[in-house]
């Protein structure tokens, strides 16, 4: 299987399916092929299930599949699922043209620079390099590989076997989001219990030279937080009597980028702390006036604290930024009137940091107010263009304008996307002793050595398989998210009727996302499918 394993990811990673790009739909078209070729799956067509994205001008799919097992099948379900796009090109520079041929990559990197690793890695002859090699045409492929065979003898199978290959992974989830309504139907058709979840998004070394493999029983949850700033506009000939938002917004991003206190942890486990994903002003041209309004969002990861917890803490991040400037620029006024012995002074002004909740409830008491207006600016704002995050600005603007508000304010609301955080517990802890119990049988025969941890680090779509958020976490999270049903139509009922448990097994690799990306051989392709069919053996034969 190694060699049809290793020569069926080139063949995926020679199609360009970045995210975005209708090598989307390509890649979607190319995995249906391979697997309606499959003898069993020629005998059973409607066993194939190709499921077109609403309303997606680029006609991407969902592509799943079911083997029904035939000995003494009691509805036990695997579910091995992968998404199917890649980050872009960028990164390669010269290269861009050869990214996605692992072979020829290979070669124009002998004759460029690399850093002392990657060479390394690349003249041992133990990697494949290749925009998707890693993150995840190699997992694709070894589900693919591992479906085929144990479609040769179905006979042997007491339980079934489905697979889902999505797309839009990389942004915002909305293949394996959709595909929650055919998981539920197939559920439902033949009578499915789902086991758990197998997703092979990539693994990597934690540490430099960290060589442990890591198998991950559930996966960290993401919130995008975004502040909506609005100062008080000066010109810069008079600089010290306004409120900039932009010093606003990177006192924001000084105190929560990186920042250890927003970290979330559970079991001895702790996710990475938020980082900054984009701040800018909000003027539309030059001048030299001062920023009135700017705009800052974050990347924050959720283990198990609640939303109304996080949504407390960052309110509080807000109102710390208020008060760092306005001591800061007091105090630089101070020396400038000194300096110049004049009386030079900054206005004192008032300031409240809102939650997009709290705004709403304050507008809704005004008389001129309507409910309506808000659902139709962000249709608007999404027909005219407008990115997800940004689009709830509109409101918010309406929302201050209707309730009179022009002194300096910061309001906090989420956006798209949410990811759920999951992890293996209480009755279902049994399965990550089982699979312990499997890797320790696969670390004697292959020695390799592995480490268990509950969830994985980075976004995944395995988010959508189950729900650990409590309904009171949740409707906090739908207050304060502008237009949820419109920007991130979540299926949380499906989400939680599906209740899959979600590990991670993955292929070996380093550097995604970069252009220096690559999978390693031999673990990827001899000892993962093995790991993946040990697996399949202990629940389904």
């Amino acid at each position: 299987m190694r060699e049809d394993i290793i020569q069926l990811t080139k063949e995926l990673v020679k199609i360009p399916s970045i995210n975005s790009t209708e090598g989307e739909r390509h890649i979607g078209e190319y995995i249906e092929e391979y697997i309606r070729s499959i003898p069993y799956f020629k005998k059973h067509p409607d066993q194939v299930i190709v499921q077109e994205l609403k309303n997606d001008e680029l006609h991407r799919r969902n592509v799943l599949a079911i083997l029904i097992g035939e000995k003494d099948n009691d509805g036990k379900t695997l579910l091995l699922h992968g998404h199917t796009d890649t980050v872009g090109l960028e990164g390669y520079g010269a290269l861009e043209q050869y990214a996605c041929d692992p072979d020829e990559l290979h070669t124009r990197l002998l004759e460029v620079e690399l850093p002392n690793d990657v060479k390394e890695d690349l003249l041992s002859g133990e990697y494949m390099f290749g925009r998707g090699a890693c993150d995840m045409k190699d997992g694709d492929a070894v589900f693919l590989g591992i479906l085929k065979d144990a479609c040769e003898h179905p006979e042997n199978l007491a339980g079934n076997i489905v697979v889902s290959f999505n797309p839009v992974e990389e942004n915002l989830h909305t293949g394996i989001i959709e595909a929650t309504d055919i998981l539920l139907d197939l559920k439902k058709k033949y009578n499915l219990n789902y086991i758990m979840g197998i997703n092979n998004d990539y693994i990597c070394p934690l540490f430099p030279g960290d060589e442990v493999k890591t198998i991950y029983t559930g996966m960290v949850g993401k919130l995008l937080p975004c502040f909506y700033i609005q100062g008080k506009e000066t010109h810069v000939g008079q600089c010290y009597e306004g409120v900039d938002a932009s010093y606003l917004a990177s006192e924001l991003v000084h105190n929560i980028h990186l920042n250890h206190e927003y970290t979330d942890e559970y079991d001895g486990e702790n996710c990475y702390p938020p980082s900054v994903l984009k701040m800018k002003d909000l003027k539309p041209w030059y001048n030299v006036q001062t920023a009135k309004e700017a705009f800052v969002y974050f990347n924050y990861f959720v283990h198990n604290q609640t939303i109304d917890v996080i949504t407390e803490k960052l309110v509080k991040a807000a109102q710390k930024a208020f008060t760092d400037v306005f001591d800061k620029t007091n105090l630089e006024t101070k020396w400038f009137s000194e300096a110049n012995k004049d009386n030079t002074k900054c206005p004192e002004y008032s300031s409240k940091v809102f939650t997009y909740e709290e705004l709403l409830q304050k507008a809704k008491e005004k008389d001129d107010f309507k409910d309506e207006k808000i659902e139709q600016l962000i249709a608007d704002e999404i027909q005219n263009g407008c990115d997800k995050r940004e689009a709830p600005i509109a409101v918010i603007r309406y929302l201050l304008q209707i309730l009179g508000i022009t002194s300096p304010c910061i309001v906090l609301y989420y956006a798209p996307p949410y990811c759920p955080h999951n992890t293996i517990q209480g009755e279902q802890e049994k399965i990550r002793e089982e699979l312990m119990t499997i890797a320790d049988e696969i670390s004697k025969k292959y020695n390799e050595s592995f480490r268990f941890m509950r969830f994985y680090p980075s976004l995944s779509d395995s988010s959508y398989l189950k729900i650990d958020e409590t309904k009171e976490s949740l409707e906090s999270l739908t207050k304060n998210f502008p237009g949820f049903e419109l920007l991130f139509p979540l299926p949380i009922n499906n989400i939680e009727k599906l209740s899959i448990p979600a590990v991670n097994f993955g292929g070996f690799g380093k550097d995604a996302h970069k252009w220096t990306e690559r999978v390693n051989l031999k673990y990827t392709f001899e000892v993962l499918p093995k790991l993946i069919e040990k697996t399949i053996d202990f629940y389904l034969r």
